[in-house]
């Protein structure tokens, strides 16, 4: 029997076994709709989806929103015989950058936080000036992201935002390690430039 067959005759109801599945028997069965599968690897990419995009915008309903999007692109795509080929996640995560780029072109790329948007803080625990100055540090690094190459933004997010190494970004997005080396070289440089550039 095959895992496409396997999976294909699941009950929708039967997570346990699915929950222990390898991701080539997911993606099979994905392949096909099966909601098990799917469901499944929801569980598996929501949160680190949510993250990934979170560190990237820095609000909170923004990014339940864009990880939504993914997820919808997901199944779309699925449907359209148009999904991955190679790395789901590095496909899933492509999707999430590609969302977040939109999402940058369409927002004013002048660096702000809204103190009425902030999240509250205990005074007695935290000092709120450092707080805020935290803030805008963020908001200066995401925009100063923004501002790179989508290529290069997307390297500095896995590397640095989300923690994979040189190797599983490579394998994320197609490339060779001596590819991504460079992209990251270029791209810390950038960084660089802009944020002194913006402190001057």
């Amino acid at each position: 029997m095959s895992k496409r067959q396997t999976y294909s005759s699941l009950p929708v109801d039967e997570t346990a076994a699915m929950s222990e599945a390898d991701e080539a028997q997911l993606l099979a069965a994905a392949l096909e709709f099966n909601e098990v599968a799917l469901s499944e690897l929801y569980d598996r990419y929501e949160a680190k989806i949510y993250h990934y995009i979170y560190r990237r915008c820095g609000e909170q309903a923004l990014a339940e929103d864009l990880t939504a999007q993914v997820f919808l692109k997901m199944l779309e795509s699925i449907r359209d015989g148009k999904s991955w080929h190679s790395s789901f996640s590095g496909w899933l995560y492509r999707i999430a950058h590609n969302l977040v780029i939109d999402q940058y072109r369409r927002r004013d790329r002048q660096p702000s936080v809204n103190i009425d948007d902030a999240p509250p803080t205990a005074s007695d625990l935290e000092d709120p000036v450092e707080t805020a100055q935290m803030n805008i540090d963020a908001e200066r690094l995401r925009a100063a992201i923004g501002r790179l190459t989508d290529e290069q933004s997307e390297v500095v997010s896995l590397r640095f935002l989300e923690g994979y190494s040189i190797a599983e970004v490579a394998a994320m997005v197609g490339r060779s390690e001596g590819a991504i080396k460079a992209l990251q070289y270029r791209a810390v440089a950038a960084l660089r430039s802009l944020l002194y550039d913006e402190m001057r």
